[in-house]
């Protein structure tokens, strides 16, 4: 029997502590089966389904594909995997990335939107940009309930912030709340569900299975097309707003909201810049290994103009150089987890926290 309602948790940096704060109080029979993804880097392990049943008194384990889910459980999207939620059992996916994540949270929470309509309560927690909002936008408009932490507390404020930024939160509640707010809410009568507005969570679902009936259907993209390459295959983007929020998703699926898009953007330019310096350094000192060794056979013409080519690589290197270091000098160096940088910066300690050692 399906359970009578589902809980689906999403976060990324700082989700395993406040995770752990919310399931050491959940008790042992809550009506209800527990869903969670948090942004594992693909190639390491997981260690969370060990800390929260440590933590808590819930048994907590990695989703299998075409489980079927149960009340009182907690099911963890395991490395490299959407965790997808439908309404007899559970489904993993190797699905194309979302904001360059594999895990990520808004499949699990289109899915279960879908699945489950108004017996859905999605949480936001920390984590860094607007991961999730657009599956809370799912949620909420098939009759679900919003739970986000207070950005205030969070470790890594973006995530919940975004949330409570783009949609109507029906609870904004700090972590020591949130387990009886959770426990209080599955437990209420149902009530009939209305008529769900129009979207494309369905289409979105069908893209992290890879139908690729969808994906090969070139009339099926939702949105407009968008003057902009996907950063993961440089292929054409179509934008879709949802209200105020605006996301992008390619034509085999990969999907990015504006935020995560502009800071996948920024780490290429970077890593353009770096090759283009590396490029004119090379050129520089193969020029001058090229100008020395005209001199001394004797080839002065030759020897001048390799120098020159040389002089002008070097310069152009140094132009370069000044932006890269210009760029990390005005980085603000702090651990608000803001933006790019704030990504970037904290991807070992989100990697240690969620692999690490218990």
């Amino acid at each position: 029997m399906p359970p009578r309602f589902v809980i689906v948790m999403g976060a990324s940096a700082g989700g395993v502590e406040a995770l752990t704060r919310i399931v050491r109080d959940l008790p042992k029979d809550l009506p209800a089966a527990v869903f969670v993804t948090i942004h594992f880097p693909a190639t390491g392990s997981s260690a969370l389904a060990r800390i929260l049943g440590r933590a808590g008194k819930m048994a907590a384990t990695h989703a299998v594909d075409g489980q079927r889910m149960q009340e009182g459980h907690i099911y963890i999207a395991p490395p490299d995997h959407h965790l997808l939620v439908f309404p007899d059992r559970m489904r993993l996916y190797r699905g194309p990335r979302e904001n360059g994540n594999r895990p990520a949270v808004d499949p699990m929470f289109r899915s279960a939107a879908l699945a489950f309509g108004a017996r859905v309560i999605a949480v936001i927690m920390s984590g860094n940009l607007d991961d999730g909002t657009s599956g809370l936008i799912a949620v909420k408009r098939r009759g679900g309930i919003a739970v986000v932490q207070d950005p205030e507390e969070a470790l890594f404020p973006s995530m919940p912030q975004s949330a409570v930024d783009h949609v109507s939160a029906d609870h904004v509640v700090k972590l020591e709340n949130m387990p009886a707010l959770l426990n209080d809410l599955v437990r209420r009568t149902l009530v009939a569900e209305e008529p769900v507005e129009s979207d494309d969570a369905e289409k979105d679902v069908e893209y992290s299975e890879v139908d690729m009936a969808r994906i090969s259907d070139a009339d099926s993209h939702p949105g407009v097309l968008a003057p902009f390459g996907c950063p993961d295959c440089g292929g054409t983007l179509w934008e879709v707003r949802e209200g105020e929020l605006i996301r992008f998703r390619c034509r085999v699926g990969h999907a990015w909201t504006s935020e995560a898009l502009l800071a996948r953007q920024s780490e290429t330019l970077d890593a353009a810049l770096w090759t283009a310096l590396r490029a004119l350094e090379e050129s520089a000192a193969l020029s001058q290994q090229l100008a020395a060794r005209a001199h001394t056979r004797g080839n002065a013409r030759l020897a001048e103009r390799l120098a020159d080519n040389a002089l002008l690589a070097s310069r152009r290197a140094e132009v370069i150089r000044n932006v890269l270091v210009a760029d990390r000098a005005q980085t603000p160096d702090s651990s608000e987890g803001h933006g790019a940088q704030g990504h970037r910066r904290h991807r070992d300690h989100r990697k240690h926290e969620i692999s690490g050692n218990d």
